[in-house]
């Protein structure tokens, strides 16, 4: 069953008890005193009327709200596949799992924003006895589960928590009550998972090892979030990190992977021209800008198509131009933004002073000033080959082999690249496709995931975290 006809109240202006009592937004420290532990969620199936605690709100401080289960309808692809207390923990809390993502759905904030969606995770995680970490920026969560004892291997698995800057047109009932933001990406969907990932783990067996999570805020925003994460110390002593992004194009039931270059380094690219302008009969006394812009326009992805080693997947595209109004003028200025992106490392490197010098050597002859601005924004997602065959397994294992897809080469940014520069990694596509979901891509105002996904992306995680501490 869709979301679009899955059973269960609006979520709008309902509870959770997911909320700290005393947030302190330390790095490093607790975000807040731990409650008594609470087993496979039980918190979460209290009632209003159960004694959650109010606190003041604010952009620090909010109410302790309850959120209900949902009569979703929602079944389990990998039911009856194991292990059996993973099996009892879905069984009796799959609904908890969608109705987490409703109400992340309906209550998007924007990124570096994630307030209420930072106090919410904090206290879920602490009412199963965890030690939830808030980052020093203020949003996001570390937290680690497992026994200290066993420290030589950590996997870290990473969901990212903020909204787009759009306007929800799915007509859901549990669509963004919030004007402007919309969770058009699935990341709502990435939170709900870990957060499944992390009770179910906490009701399991112990782990032979420890695992991290991480709720990162403002993926959507470059240089990403990653950065915040990774000075806070959010991968010292991790040995693997893993992560899932929705993918509406391909069928729920389905975990794409790959070997490698998975997205491109995406770095935004301005170029500011200046000439002293000029009528349109005597372009010869002035420089010309316009024509410039053009040159540039044309000039400069040509060059790079002949300077870079193509199988890198480098491509510049422009986005945007702007100049003049007057067609008998020449202008004084002009603007030409766009996007440079590469699916190679050691060519990100490169490209700094390679757009330099080719921006310099074709504005030459022709007079203008011009201001270049080239910011690298995200590296790319390149995946380890150990940790994208663990994740195969993993995948087997907790779905079957049918579940298994490839995935292609994508050209779009993604900051979980951050994280493989510093230890080895691999992130798959979950497949979020069904019966009248109809979106066809992301950051989309239609974009509808089938809720089955949500499941499917427990699994995944809990037996990729089972299979990369076995092994």
């Amino acid at each position: 069953m869709t979301a679009l006809d899955s059973l269960g109240p609006n979520t709008h202006g309902g509870s959770s008890v997911m909320g700290s009592p005393s947030a302190v937004p330390l790095g490093g420290e607790e975000v807040a005193e731990r409650p008594a532990a609470a087993s496979d969620g039980q918190a979460l199936r209290t009632s209003p009327a159960s004694g959650a605690r109010p606190v003041s709100t604010g952009p620090e401080h909010a109410r302790s709200e309850t959120i209900e289960p949902v009569r979703s309808g929602v079944t389990d692809p990998g039911e009856g596949r194991g292990p059996a207390w993973l099996d009892e923990w879905m069984a009796a809390n799959s609904d908890l799992v969608v109705a987490w993502r409703r109400e992340l759905h309906s209550r998007p904030e924007l990124s570096r924003g994630e307030y209420r969606t930072t106090r919410l995770l904090a206290e879920q995680l602490e009412s199963l006895g965890l030690r939830p970490r808030r980052l020093p920026v203020g949003t996001g969560l570390i937290c680690d589960i497992g026994q200290e004892t066993h420290p030589a291997r950590t996997i870290a698995l990473r969901a990212d928590i903020d909204a787009l800057p759009l306007s929800e047109s799915t007509g859901l009932p549990f669509a963004s009550a919030t004007e402007g933001v919309a969770h058009c990406c699935g990341h709502d969907a990435h939170t709900a998972v870990l957060l499944g990932v992390a009770m179910a783990l906490a009701s399991g067996p112990a782990l032979p090892g420890r695992v991290r999570l991480i709720f990162q805020p403002a993926e959507e925003v470059m240089p990403g979030g990653a950065l915040d994460v990774l000075a806070a110390g959010g991968l010292d002593g991790v040995d693997r990190i893993f992560g899932l992004h929705c993918d509406p194009r391909l069928p729920v039931g389905t975990v794409g992977t790959r070997i490698g270059a998975l997205t491109s380094a995406s770095d935004p690219l301005e170029v500011r021209l200046t000439s002293p302008g000029g009528h349109t009969s005597r372009p010869h006394l002035t420089a010309d800008l316009v024509h410039a812009l053009g040159t540039l326009i044309t000039g400069l992805p040509t060059l790079l198509s002949r300077r870079v080693d193509p199988r890198t997947g480098t491509v510049l595209a422009w986005g945007a131009v702007r100049s003049g109004e007057a067609p008998n003028a020449i202008p004084q200025e002009g603007t030409l933004r766009g996007t440079l992106r590469t699916a190679d490392r050691d060519t990100w490197a490169e490209l700094g002073p390679l757009v330099q010098e080719l921006v310099q050597g074709l504005l030459a002859p022709l007079g203008v000033g011009y201001d270049l601005q080239h910011r690298r924004g995200v590296p790319p997602v390149v995946n380890d080959p150990e940790s994208t065959r663990l994740m195969r397994t993993a995948i087997g294992e907790a779905l079957g082999e049918q579940a298994q897809s490839g995935t292609p080469q994508s050209s779009g940014g993604e900051d979980f690249g951050w994280y493989l520069e510093h230890v080895p990694g691999s992130f798959a596509r979950l497949g979020v496709a069904g019966e009248g979901t109809g979106s066809t891509d992301l950051h989309q105002p239609n974009f509808v995931l089938d809720e089955r996904a949500l499941l499917v992306g427990v699994r995944t995680m809990v037996h990729t975290v089972l299979t990369a501490l076995r092994e």
